[in-house]
């Protein structure tokens, strides 16, 4: 139930009830007013740009329809595999799991075709096999677990943080110092919750170690940089939102990206093709869960960032 006051009545309803339910998108609450989900005062709310009047609106929210991914006959870069897990090198684009916007030709139906009916369960219907996350237009090393013993001792790893998990970043400008630790709390952004940010209160604790490996450009006013950032935490979007608030976003990164870069560098992007933020898991390197077995793993970037960063080379 959420209580409209009069004086904050006269706003589109949209945009009203999903400033006061943040877990809710505009689209969503949209959506759920075309179902006839929402009422005001046990009157069905239809229309979502209609102003919003003081009372009780109410609003029913189905529960989540668990989905069946089916498996998909796409090829994947196979760095080691077992009968207990798989190491994967996962392309940008590809989405990990199924989601709206993204219900196939992700990294789980391929893991269906590829392994079949071995793939861990643990991590529900729509996530068999998932033990962590890279963001779809992030490259790179991924883990998945075949067994139910192997999904719960990767999961113990990650939940510690006993893994070494290395990623390369080539951003605008160049952090400042060099090399160092970005240690903040990471949370929803209060002005847009498709967006996480840096929170003084709340949040969770995130910490990222970076070190410039290269600079470009005049050595006195880098243009652009290479940036190893080693995760002691994984918090979601937390490599793209520390490297921004130290100034030196990702190069190509749609949400984070504020500011346009110089424009050598906005050539370079163009010329190298790369559409996505320039971020690649380079490095994963953990303790098998089942066998005791050190493995390292590691995957250069891709052509798109390989490109840019030969680009860059020459300014």
């Amino acid at each position: 139930m959420i209580v409209v006051a009069p004086e904050d009545a006269g706003g589109r309803i949209d945009k009203t009830l999903a400033e006061r339910l943040r877990e809710l998108s505009r689209g969503r609450v949209q959506a759920l007013m075309a179902q006839g989900l929402v009422s005001r005062d046990g009157v069905p709310q239809s229309d979502p740009s209609a102003k919003a009047k003081a009372g009780d609106y109410r609003i029913l929210i189905p529960p989540p329809e668990p989905a069946e991914p089916q498996p998909e006959n796409i090829p994947l870069t196979v760095l080691y595999e077992d009968p207990h897990l798989i190491v994967v090198d996962k392309p940008a684009g590809m989405a990990v799991h199924p989601a709206p916007g993204s219900e196939s030709g992700t990294l789980v139906n391929a893991l269906l075709h590829h392994c079949g009916a071995s793939l861990s369960g643990v991590g529900g219907v729509a996530r068999p096999g998932v033990v962590h996350r890279i963001d779809k237009e992030t490259s790179g090393v991924m883990v998945a677990a075949k067994t139910d013993a192997a999904h719960q001792g990767l999961s113990a790893l990650f939940a510690a943080h006993d893994l070494d998990r290395v990623y390369i970043a080539l951003v605008r400008g160049a952090p400042h110092p060099a090399r160092g630790t970005i240690e903040t709390r990471l949370g929803r952004s209060t002005h847009d919750r498709k967006k996480m940010a840096v929170l003084k209160t709340g949040g969770r604790e995130a910490i990222t170690h970076y070190r410039t490996e290269r600079t470009f450009g005049p050595q006195e006013r880098p243009l652009a940089a290479r940036v190893s950032c080693r995760l002691e935490t994984g918090r979601t979007h937390q490599i793209r939102v520390h490297l921004a608030s130290k100034g030196t976003p990702c190069l190509g990164d749609p949400i984070y990206g504020s500011g346009a870069p110089a424009a050598p560098v906005r050539e370079a992007i163009a010329r190298s093709g790369l559409a996505r933020q320039a971020l690649h898991a380079a490095v994963l390197g953990f303790v098998h869960p089942v066998t005791g077995e050190a493995l390292r793993f590691e995957a250069p970037p891709p052509p798109d960032m390989a490109q840019l960063e030969a680009i860059l080379s020459g300014l």
